[in-house]
């Protein structure tokens, strides 16, 4: 049975965890079917928004998937669902060409909280919350936890966040600069949607290369940003957006994105 979910709202993409039983946890199936629709919505909506159904975002990892995979050495070895499946589906949200909205709803624990960080926009009902679990199970930050936390925030904030295990509510993690917008939890979509479809009114293909942008900022040097920005303004120079946009400019009146 499907643990997932894909729904369109116009030219957007909803993507649910959709196994409330486990409040949403992620287990390696979970995470094929994440790619998947992942993958469809790239192809064909302007924006994507991930949530999550029930009363969490996502509890984690499923570790009642049954006894953990063998490494090469012969030992058991948890970290091959990590290279196997996790990490390449996190970078896959990190390298898509559109926006990604993340519309988090009551617990966001251990990978699931990884995930809910990955996105361009961060949504937070008051009832969220995010929790670095792992250390309460004698387990590292996955994910992209370990990157993504001292890069968002502070180094002494992501230390006490992965090293004290303790939950970080959603107004602190506004206050903490984590992410975009704390709303009531009856707003929650409705907040997420607003904003997901002001970006799918956008030039799409110039969006997909702002985030990529964004993206290789953390990591990148002075120079090597400069010559990104050049390149992708040449990118974005060449789309019917931008002349759609100049054109509107001139005549005072609001674009009309196409995508193209």
């Amino acid at each position: 049975m499907p643990k997932t979910r894909y729904d369109r709202e116009g030219s957007i993409a909803v993507i649910t965890l959709a196994d409330p039983a486990t409040l949403n946890a992620i287990s390696p199936e979970t995470s094929d079917e994440l790619s998947a629709h992942l993958e469809r919505a790239a192809a064909e909506a302007r924006c994507i928004v991930l949530t999550g159904e029930g009363r969490g975002f996502s509890s984690g990892a499923n570790l009642a998937g049954g006894a953990p995979p063998i490494g090469d050495d012969g030992i058991p070895d948890i970290g091959v669902h990590l290279e196997k499946r996790f990490n390449p589906l996190a970078t896959q949200m990190r390298d898509l060409p559109i926006p990604f909205i993340t519309a988090v709803n009551g617990p966001a624990a251990g990978i699931g909280a990884s995930f809910a960080l990955m996105g361009d926009l961060i949504v937070a009902a008051e009832s969220a919350y995010f929790l670095q679990a792992f250390v309460r199970i004698g387990l590292v930050p996955d994910g992209g936890a370990s990157y993504l936390l001292p890069r968002m925030t502070s180094r002494a904030r992501a230390m006490e966040l992965m090293l004290m295990g303790d939950k970080l509510p959603a107004a602190k993690a506004l206050e903490w600069g984590l992410i975009n917008r704390c709303v009531p939890d009856a707003e929650l979509m409705t907040t997420a949607l607003k904003l997901a479809q002001t970006l799918a009114d956008g030039p799409t293909r110039t969006l997909g290369m702002i985030r990529r942008l964004a993206w290789l900022a953390l990591d990148a040097d002075w120079d090597e940003q400069l010559q990104a920005e050049r390149l992708a303004q040449r990118e974005a120079g060449r789309t019917a957006d931008f002349v759609e946009g100049v054109t509107a400019f001139a005549q005072k009146r609001p674009a009309k994105f196409t995508g193209a």
